[in-house]
């Protein structure tokens, strides 16, 4: 009799602490994944820690981590890019508030392209190319940016 003997087994992920600005980590550039399997067991917690800070975004130094990984919040669920690289912005652009897990409470106007394609490696390390636009992109371009050291704060618009 299987039903009454099997075990139920749940899975928790623990949640990982922020780093905040002025923390050095966040002004480096983030390094290539090159070994998937090494980042198998933090792609979890990387979600889960996304989800339960109500971001809609999230890149791998704001949790402590140097390498090129973000986490993007979509309709359909967490989604991970892993060495994303923008190959090409629109020339029309949008002016937006934006906020950062990374800086609580400051906000400012960015100006940023409206549409971009991006590359990037899936948790697998399978090669895929998007493009999209509005608040996605937006998304996808201010997660990258952390990977090259940069800050929202750097752009705002005086």
């Amino acid at each position: 009799m299987i039903g009454s003997s099997m075990l139920i087994q749940k899975v928790y992920y623990k949640i990982m602490k922020i780093i905040t600005y002025p923390n050095e980590i966040l002004r480096k550039k983030a390094q290539e994944i090159d070994n998937f399997s090494d980042i198998q067991k933090i792609i979890p917690e990387f979600k889960k820690t996304m989800l339960e800070h109500d971001g809609i975004g999230l890149a791998a130094p704001q949790i402590g981590k140097s390498i090129k990984m973000i986490a993007i919040q979509t309709k359909e669920g967490p989604k991970i890019f892993i060495n994303p690289k923008i190959i090409s912005k629109s020339f029309k652009k949008e002016i937006a508030e934006e906020g950062c897990l990374s800086l609580p409470k400051i906000f400012g106007k960015v100006k940023r392209a409206y549409k971009v394609a991006v590359k990037f490696q899936n948790e697998k390390g399978i090669h895929y190319k998007i493009t999209v636009k509005g608040l996605y992109a937006r998304v996808l371009q201010h997660e990258i940016d952390h990977l090259d050291g940069i800050l929202f704060i750097d752009k705002i618009i005086k």
